[in-house]
């Protein structure tokens, strides 16, 4: 409750709130991409477990997908070593947006391209497509590439640099 009473003394009310987000840059609304935005795909099965109560894939999923599609298309290049490998990504940040609702029984297509490559770290752009040519949903995720034993930044080993590059 205090912050409440602070936050109405102040004299910051709604018009306030409104008049001065009215002065900043308006922010840019996320749009569905077509599948020609992304390099590669990676086909994926919904199962029965991934609906929700109101009969769609439930948000959590599109993250295990994302997930699910890079580090796939990472060992099937012979860029990530999940077993042994001395360097293993670990996720920083991820963010999703949706656009229009799946559901199971139904194959999904996961593309994926590079839009930042760092020292350390990249940044992957992922698009959901269901059967129509534009994304269901689309979201980033960022990997800080670190030593297994350590969880220090390493940089990137050249092989997975090389694959990554090809994703740009």
């Amino acid at each position: 409750m205090r912050v409440i009473r602070a936050w109405r003394c102040s004299g910051w009310g709604f018009a306030h709130w409104h008049n001065l987000r009215m002065q900043q840059a308006p922010a840019t609304q996320p749009t569905p991409q077509p599948r020609s935005a992304f390099r590669v795909f990676h086909a994926i099965t919904t199962r029965w477990m991934d609906n929700d109560a109101y009969g769609h894939v439930n948000n959590v999923v599109y993250y295990s997908w994302f997930d699910t599609a890079v580090n796939a298309y990472l060992i099937e290049q012979g860029a990530l070593d999940i077993h042994a490998g001395n360097t293993i990504g670990l996720v920083i940040e991820t963010q999703c947006n949706y656009f229009a609702s799946l559901a199971f029984p139904q194959t999904v297509q996961v593309g994926i391209r590079v839009a930042r490559l760092g020292t350390s770290s990249v940044r992957y752009e992922l698009g959901i497509f269901g059967e129509g040519d534009m994304t269901a949903a689309k979201g980033h995720f960022v990997h800080v590439y670190v030593d297994r034993c350590t969880r220090r930044p390493v940089p990137l080993p050249p092989h997975l640099r090389t694959v990554l590059e090809t994703l740009l």
